[in-house]
């Protein structure tokens, strides 16, 4: 749909690969790497420790006979993608696992992930599923275990200096993100959906240095660049997508994803970060749970309806694909909802249940979104 320069073809080259050329670098300088999979995990405190934090991926992995030893075929099909590479040894350089409790799928993943390999340093995060003042002080408790967790295991202090350091690097990379998404919502998108994916995905499997470089090779190379030839712009809304892949195929047809509300994607960064705050660990514990648009918090539907909604408006989109993975009943369930809600606002909606990583099920999906397309006109 458009040119690629140099810096988006590495991105694109790097994020294929579950031990990108950067992984393997720092490990062979003798540095550590942390795996976490979700967006409520605040990833600055490992990058305080002097450690890579890693967010687990599955690439579209299609294979699971392993994982389906260990974890049902009726949990989520990511997650037991997620499961097999961990057990195959795709993920050997990991020095340790942070464990969180997204949804009791995720759990069974990391906690058979653990029970087979015994990974020295494995840590639990829980993180409340409701927003109270009650749940606040008891996530800014469970983030002092945390930072008190890895600092004594990996022999580092993580000091509050170094903290706020990484938290105006982290900072800075949202802000550029945000310019991202801005040069790929504009009245001409300036970048596809599957390159925005690529980007974010690479990002939460570099150091932060490493990062803001590529961003900034990636603005200059395409805040100039017009795509052509879709024929409707696209919000992409739902489970855990990490399938590059997936988003080719819908812009294949001519959907062109200008904008997302993926954990993979926008909700990873799109936070509102608080000021103010003396304590850089109580206010990271503030900025991750106060941001947390996911359907495991309970009673906060219309925080994640107004933040579709806003995506929407501020992307002049002309419909919403919602998808979810096999049996995630989080997403299967706000979905519902949200496609009442978007066909309120006279938003089409293509609501899709998918199996993950399934290659097969390219077909069926390419035919529903080309249909999809038809109707919008």
């Amino acid at each position: 749909m458009g040119p690629r320069g140099k810096a988006m073809e590495e991105v694109i080259r790097q994020s294929e690969m579950i031990e990108n050329d950067y992984v393997k670098k720092w490990k062979s300088e003798g540095k550590k790497v942390l795996g976490y999979t979700c967006v409520m995990t605040p990833a600055e405190v490992i990058e305080a420790a002097g450690l890579l934090p890693y967010r687990i991926r599955a690439l579209g992995n299609p294979h699971t006979e392993m994982a389906d030893a260990h974890l049902s075929r009726f949990n989520c099909s990511f997650c037991r993608s997620c499961l097999q590479l961990g057990l195959d040894g795709t993920y050997e350089f990991l020095d340790g696992l942070i464990e969180s409790n997204g949804c009791d799928h995720l759990r069974g993943m990391f906690e058979n992930w653990q029970y087979v390999k015994e990974f020295d340093f494995f840590h639990y995060l829980k993180v409340p599923h409701i927003m109270t003042r009650d749940a606040m002080e008891y996530f800014e408790g469970e983030m002092e275990l945390y930072r008190k967790a890895i600092g004594e295991y990996f022999e580092v202090e993580i000091t509050d200096r170094e903290l706020l350091r990484v938290m105006e690097e982290y900072s800075l990379i949202r802000d550029k993100l945000r310019v991202l998404y801005e040069i790929r919502e504009g009245e001409n998108p300036g970048m596809t959906g599957a390159e925005a994916l690529a980007v974010i995905l690479l990002g939460s499997a570099v150091p932060a240095g490493v990062f803001l470089d590529l961003l900034d090779r990636v603005i200059e190379e395409r805040r100039d660049t017009d795509i052509s030839g879709y024929r409707a712009r696209l919000i992409l809304c739902g489970a855990a997508t990490d399938e590059v892949d997936f988003i080719r195929e819908i812009e294949s047809v001519g959907g062109l994803v200008v904008t997302d509300a993926l954990c993979y994607g926008s909700r990873a960064f799109w936070t509102v970060e608080r000021g103010g705050e003396e304590d850089p660990l109580k206010a990271l514990a503030h900025m991750y749970l106060e941001n947390l648009l996911c359907p495991r918090m309970f009673d906060d539907y219309y925080s994640r309806r107004d933040y579709v909604l806003a995506a929407v408006s501020r992307a002049n989109v002309d419909g919403a694909i919602l998808v979810h993975n096999k049996f995630c009943d989080v997403h299967g369930v706000d979905n519902v909802q949200l496609r009442m809600d978007l066909e309120k606002n006279d938003i089409p909606v293509l609501q899709l249940e998918k199996e993950y990583g399934a290659k097969a099920d390219l077909g069926r999906i390419k035919t529903r979104v080309q249909a999809f397309l038809e109707k919008i006109g």
